[in-house]
């Protein structure tokens, strides 16, 4: 059989086929005590894509004269489209026995009785079982084929031709026939050579892995945000002691793009490490921005991308998992907030409002420092068991790299948090939450350790006066000047979690704090907070989230210093209403629509109320 002849059997599947047919139509051994044929079991598709097409992924192509694909070199078009041609899509009604394999020519949905090719395919397939076609019920006759998948397939009708000579359960075979079989293959040889060589280097490593488990990995994964906000009235007497003035309906358009790199070393630890960029910024600067503030105007970094978040995790033991907080890390990082469908860490899958997504008690402190985790019912992973009862812990300081005087890891701005979560049910979980803080003057806000704001620029959550302590010094300004008696603030913070699964199609969370704080050398003061949501899952469609948040941010209730300073402080009631639906288009993006409604910004009647609409669309990969 000549190398032309050869050559040309690689243009296309069916020529393999009608040649392996055309030398094994006599096959058989003679045996004088039978006279019937054995079937032989058929090559499964598996046996043709690990011998041949998971091979192009790593085999370098072959050149004109041995294939007529003619590629230099295996690219990802190519891995991509055989792999997608192996994968198990098997067609509904196309029959096959219980081993997946084809029992007649007519299953397979792409051959023809008028194709040349038709009778040698259904005796390969029919009378030696030796043609598995793909998954889906397909033969692919018509895709060009490389040497080394033709190879792969005659190997595997020759090994099932052979099981029948070595079973001595056939008629005679002539000398001819196997002859023919011995020229394909010596023709192949070097092919099948080269292909077993490549399957017994690829186990080797798979050896090599399972032994090790596992291998430095990155994975990288994405958020961005595109959101149109709209402030519908938001005209008034604004400031923290009523001046100032915007200007009615204002509509704005914004985004927000997260990187996120995780890294583990171990497969048990993670280091963490998010870059940002956004032009998002809240509502009403001058009034209350932190009451107008959604998940994605936090820590706007004017257009450019900047380091966003850095900590490692490690477990110390099978109880303990301890967080090394080196940038801007929040005390959800490694606590349990107890929110479980609104919470999404200031993403774009949770609720619209950063109010809405966890207790405020979670934004008093942050940057860099250590948390630990600990589980009170698992000793050693040999003598594991749940508890109802965890605990979390941790020091974060918000000016750990400054090195000036009255900064640093432990003279400058710095909280402490200890929470203890009861889980007695799957469904019902209830954290009782303590938070320590010292911040300097200017320097107080619920702004996770930010301490970039003066007044009612600081803060996520909260009215302006919550977030601006220091300003009420002032009395008649929240400017630092001769006059302003600023000075640093120690608050003590007291929290209580609560999240019921009451059905599968709705949870229902609420939470409250109280907190007392101290204005160094002036008097004391205190602020409340409180709220509750309900979360409906898969709401119309799996992935989709309904969310309704009722609450009062953050807002100072009492203030107790010499007579003559704060003389602005207003306690009407501002309350915060939010209706939100996350429709979920497809795994990586969803749509989301809803309205913020807040009563009497800044904990003031004379302020118009907020009324902020939004739509916000989030692409995750």
């Amino acid at each position: 059989m000549s190398k032309i002849f050869w050559n040309f059997l690689v243009f296309s599947p069916a020529v393999l086929v009608a040649t392996v047919a055309a030398s094994s139509t006599a096959v058989a051994i003679e045996n004088k005590n039978y006279d019937t044929v054995i079937q032989p079991q058929a090559a499964t598709t598996e046996t043709l894509e690990t011998q041949g097409t998971q091979l192009l992924a790593q085999i370098p192509g072959t050149n004109s004269a041995n294939s007529v694909t003619n590629t230099p070199r295996t690219t990802i078009q190519q891995i991509n489209r055989y792999g997608r041609e192996g994968r198990n899509l098997r067609q509904p009604g196309v029959p096959r026995d219980a081993k997946g394999q084809v029992t007649s020519v007519n299953q397979l949905s792409d051959v023809q009785p008028t194709d040349w090719a038709y009778q040698a395919l259904q005796s390969l397939v029919e009378r030696y079982g030796c043609i598995a076609g793909y998954p889906d019920g397909t033969f692919k006759g018509n895709r060009a084929l490389t040497r080394f998948e033709f190879a792969a397939g005659v190997n595997a009708c020759l090994d099932r031709i052979t099981e029948v000579i070595q079973s001595s359960l056939g008629d005679v075979v002539t000398k001819d026939d196997l002859a023919i079989l011995e020229r394909i293959q010596e023709e192949f040889a070097a092919e099948l050579a080269i292909i077993r060589g490549r399957v017994d280097s690829l186990e080797a490593r798979a050896a090599e892995l399972e032994a090790n488990q596992f291998s430095t990995t990155t994975k990288l994964t994405g958020e961005t945000i595109f959101a149109v906000v709209d402030n519908f009235e938001n005209e008034g007497r604004y400031g923290v002691f009523g001046e100032g003035r915007q200007d009615e309906d204002q509509t704005a358009f914004q985004y927000r793009v997260r990187l996120n790199f995780n890294t583990s070393f171990s497969g048990e630890d993670l280091l963490f490490t998010r870059l940002q960029a956004s032009d998002a910024q809240a509502f009403n600067q001058g009034i209350s921005e932190a009451q107008g503030t959604q998940t994605f105007n936090i820590n706007n970094t004017g257009n450019t991308f900047a380091l966003d978040k850095l900590f490692y995790k490690f477990p110390l033991k099978d109880n303990i998992r301890v967080t090394l907080a080196a940038n801007n890390v929040s005390w959800y990082d490694f606590v349990p907030t107890l929110n479980p469908y609104m919470e999404d860490f200031d993403g774009g899958s949770g609720s619209l409002s950063a109010f809405g997504q966890r207790n405020p008690i979670y934004r008093l402190g942050g940057g860099a420092g250590i948390g630990v985790e600990y589980d009170f019912g698992c000793k050693d992973k040999y003598a594991c068991s749940h508890s109802p009862f965890s605990l979390s812990f941790g020091y974060l300081a918000a000016e750990a790299e400054n090195a000036s005087d009255g900064k640093g890891l432990f003279n400058g701005d710095h909280a402490a948090l200890a929470q203890l979560t009861f889980t007695p049910v799957r469904n019902f979980q209830l954290g009782l939450t303590y938070n320590y803080g010292y911040f300097g003057p200017g320097n107080f806000g619920f702004d996770d350790g930010a301490a970039t704001g003066i007044g009612a620029n600081s803060g996520f959550v909260g009215t302006g006066i919550a977030n601006s302590v220091y300003g009420l010094n002032a009395g008649i300004n929240n400017r630092r000047g001769p006059n302003n008696i600023a000075k640093s603030v120690v608050t003590n913070a007291y929290g209580v979690e609560v999240s019921w699964r009451a059905a599968s199609w709705v949870t229902l969370n609420g939470f409250g704090t109280f907190i007392d704080g101290k204005l160094s050398g002036l008097g004391d003061f205190e602020m409340w907070t409180y709220g509750a949501n309900l979360a409906f899952p898969n709401l119309f469609r799996e992935g989709s989230l309904g969310g309704i948040v009722v609450g009062r941010e953050p807002y100072m209730n009492g203030l107790d210093v010499p007579r003559g300073l704060g003389t602005g402080l207003r306690q009407d009631q501002s309350w915060h209403f939010e209706a939100f639906y996350k429709y979920q288009v497809s795994d990586n993006i969803s749509i989301t629509p809803g309205l913020t409604y807040v009563t009497n910004a800044n904990q003031s009647d004379d302020n118009d109320d907020l009324i902020i609409g939004t739509l916000r669309t989030t692409f995750q990969f």
